[in-house]
């Protein structure tokens, strides 16, 4: 089992957000965050010896994203890539945050962003089975977040 379960190469998640990760996320604008789909599994691993082999399959069951100014957002699922398909200033359905200060000021002027994706493994093999709950793989990005204000002339 434990062979098996070494063999499993799970992915590093992949941060993906809109506005786009590279580009200046908006004070009081949704961010949109997910991660790619090859980030998230299902992911199986066997390995064996005479008479005997076990498998281990692992599956992701959430990602937690700390988002640099305090915030924590849990995700369900990988969270769903934005698109044109969506109105512009519409939150995500199921994996988004919306900053409340600039990070101007900060070291490099960005939040360190970070996403957890915790993985559950569930193996069998000789007539056992069994499972183990709870593995991490993670990631972190830069995250600039910008103020806008508008100006009123005449």
């Amino acid at each position: 089992m434990e062979q098996a379960v070494g063999n499993l190469e799970l992915p590093t998640p992949v941060i993906r957000t809109s506005p786009d990760e590279d580009l200046a996320q908006v004070v009081h604008v949704p961010t949109w965050m997910w991660v790619e789909g090859d980030s998230w599994g299902p992911v199986s691993a066997s390995a064996q010896v005479p008479g005997l082999k076990v498998t281990a399959t692992a599956r992701a069951r959430e990602a937690v994203w700390s988002m640099g100014e305090g915030g924590r957002v849990v995700c369900k699922g990988p969270g769903t890539p934005y698109s044109r398909a969506y109105e512009p200033k519409k939150p995500s359905p199921d994996c988004g945050y919306t900053y409340r200060k600039a990070s101007t000021g900060r070291q490099g002027d960005s939040y360190t962003v970070t996403v957890q994706v915790v993985w559950d493994v569930e193996w069998h093999g000789g007539g056992q089975a069994g499972e183990i709950p709870g593995l991490v793989m993670a990631a972190e990005h830069e995250l600039v977040v910008d103020e806008v204000q508008a100006v009123v002339a005449r």
